[in-house]
């Protein structure tokens, strides 16, 4: 092989290795910052093709605050409840000041990490602000309610109004 070929050829692989390398490393650091999105049914049963959550994982877990669960701590920010959808409860623990909107048997999405298999340290409660919206993914586990996109073809019956 002629050296001038030889040459480009060590240097094109060397980019190739490089950019491979710069490319897997930013795959790994992103994967580190996921937060994937949960119900309380997902902690039991665990959907085909979903993994099941791993203690050390961050995580979104959204649900009802259940009636009665909710204690706080008199000397401190700390609050604990319980969230569920269907049938199995989560316990969230929180230290902070809670969104005004936060009340038993209202619909809130907790953000952190799960610190035993059904206790999660949540670092942020967001709390629903309409009475009617929810997640389409809560919606669809909870009332069997199906999201359809307006803008999809799904939406429209055959004569041409919606649904």
């Amino acid at each position: 092989m002629n050296p001038r070929r030889k040459k480009r050829l060590t240097w094109v692989a060397l980019l190739v290795v490089g950019v491979s390398v710069a490319v897997g490393l930013m795959l790994y650091a992103m994967s580190q910052s996921i937060n994937l999105f949960y119900t309380p049914s997902d902690f039991v049963e665990v959907e085909e093709g979903k993994q099941a959550p791993v203690v050390g994982q961050r995580m979104r877990v959204g649900g009802m605050v259940v009636e009665g669960s909710v204690k706080r701590n008199r000397d401190t920010l700390e609050v604990k409840f319980n969230i569920t959808d269907t049938g199995p409860e989560i316990t969230v623990l929180y230290q902070g000041i809670l969104p005004d909107l936060f009340r038993e048997g209202q619909g809130i999405v907790a953000q952190g990490e799960l610190v035993e298999p059904r206790v999660l340290k949540a670092s942020e409660v967001l709390a629903k602000h309409d009475e009617e919206y929810m997640p389409p993914e809560l919606a669809e586990k909870m009332k069997g309610i199906k999201h359809v996109n307006p803008n999809s073809p799904e939406a429209y019956t055959d004569d041409g109004s919606e649904q």
